[in-house]
């Protein structure tokens, strides 16, 4: 049994709220100065050079890549042979997050969905755990903005809508979302599971690094396949055309029900935030 100090724990995450909201991963902008390289678009290639100068701002200033700085969302891997002491795990990391937004000066967006009324702290952060094995504790700090947050959906499809439904229904998703979620956007993609699975595995998906390629064969000719199909509809960098829509797909899948087929697609815009830390 090993055990980690809660303080350990809130120094933690405040360290990734900051590194996340303000340097982009160069896995992000690998894909980015990628997608410049073959964009033909005059418009289209003005707003990747955009993306990738801001990124550059934003990492040299110690500033926010973008005026939302999301809803604080935290993966956990808790090895099974871990103790958390001081304190409960939870409340360490919301500590985190409160010191970690107010630390970065960072926009605090959380609020009551009836009264609206703001908590002043961006808490509390939407925690998924895993248990794994091990004596080790993973912490991923991925915030979400809304403006491709709110272009998610998932459907419940009969079984017989098929694969061929799931692809259009990710594909038309795309296009119903135009600019709005700020492309060129990253789109994952659960399949299967039940309501709520189906939308933890999209979203846990965007969490790959961005070029590798998916571990299971058909997820990948399948991820291929949309990201063609994605890239030609023409929407292209902030919606103002061109043929650089999504820098990526990346599909998870979970085995489901012989009555349905859950399709979520979970939508990241460029700036594709997450940091994380292994105590």
């Amino acid at each position: 049994m090993r055990t980690i100090s809660t303080d350990d724990i809130t120094a933690t995450v405040r360290n990734l709220c900051i590194e996340a909201c303000t340097v982009l991963g160069t896995d992000v902008l690998n894909q980015v100065r990628k997608a410049l390289e073959v964009e033909t678009s005059p418009t289209g290639r003005m707003v990747l050079e955009k993306i990738i100068q801001n990124a550059e701002i934003a990492s040299s200033e110690n500033i926010p890549l973008c005026q939302d700085t999301g809803m604080a969302v935290v993966f956990l891997e808790i090895g099974q042979d871990v103790h958390v002491n001081g304190g409960l795990l939870y409340d360490a990391i919301n500590e985190g997050v409160r010191q970690g937004y107010r630390d970065g000066y960072l926009r605090k967006s959380t609020l009551d969905p009836i009264t609206r009324q703001n908590r002043g702290d961006n808490t509390p952060a939407v925690i998924h755990p895993e248990i794994v094995s091990g004596a080790k504790l993973k912490i991923i700090f991925a915030p979400k903005g809304f403006g491709s947050e709110n272009m998610s959906r998932v459907m419940m499809f009969p079984p017989s809508a098929g694969i061929e439904g799931a692809k259009d229904f990710i594909v038309q998703r795309v296009i119903e979302s135009g600019g709005n979620p700020c492309p060129p956007i990253v789109v994952g993609v659960g399949l299967g599971g039940t309501f709520e699975k189906s939308a933890l595995i999209a979203k846990k998906a965007l969490l790959r690094p961005l070029g590798s390629p998916n571990s299971d064969s058909v997820l990948d000719a399948l991820e291929k396949e949309l990201l063609e199909k994605i890239n030609s509809t023409g929407i292209g960098p902030m919606g103002l055309g061109g043929n650089t829509t999504a820098l990526a797909v990346h599909i998870n899948s979970y085995p489901t029900h012989i009555a349905s087929l859950p399709v979520a697609v979970n939508i990241q815009c460029h700036s594709c935030r997450h940091a994380e830390a292994i105590l």
